[in-house]
């Protein structure tokens, strides 16, 4: 067995998520529920199958989206997993939970605009993810103006009010 870091590949201000599903009928059914449920939804998917002709299949609302899917499922390359970018102005918080209620999703590993490096096994037979670096370590722990920060920060993005 072989162990690599992959890092992902986006524009800073880009948002994704990774993860694992068991089925190719996911990419026609996270397509259905993201444009169904959040109207103008820009976004890129791709998906490895695991079997048959083990194709990156692909959907999505956004040409350089879906090209970003595309081009990190290939470098990824684990049987069965997922990547779904979302275009500028969509955030994952918006779609997380619709992605995980899906039958298809098994596990999400990050849904982050941060950088990614994703820890891939290679064996004989493929390649899995066992994980993801998201971001970086924390550098201290944050005092009172850190927090004064964060709490107006919310509201100011409109998540607390």
């Amino acid at each position: 067995m072989e162990l690599t870091t992959l890092s992902i590949q986006k524009p800073e201000e880009i948002n994704f998520i990774l993860g694992q599903s068991h089925f190719i009928k996911t990419v026609e059914d996270l397509h259905e529920a993201l444009v169904g449920a959040v109207p103008g939804i820009k976004f890129g998917l791709a998906f490895c199958e695991a079997s048959g002709k083990c194709l990156v299949r692909w959907t999505g609302t956004d040409p350089g989206m879906i090209e970003l899917a595309r081009q990190n499922a290939m470098a990824i390359g684990a049987g069965h997993s997922f990547i779904l970018f979302l275009g500028p102005g969509f955030y994952p918080i918006n779609v997380l939970n619709l992605v995980k209620n899906l039958p298809e999703v098994c596990r999400i590993y990050c849904a982050t605009a941060n950088p990614v490096q994703v820890l891939i096994a290679q064996t004989e037979q493929g390649r899995g993810i066992l994980g993801v670096v998201d971001g970086f370590s924390p550098q201290g722990i944050e005092g009172e103006e850190d927090i004064a920060w964060r709490k107006g920060f919310l509201r100011m993005i409109g998540y607390k009010f």
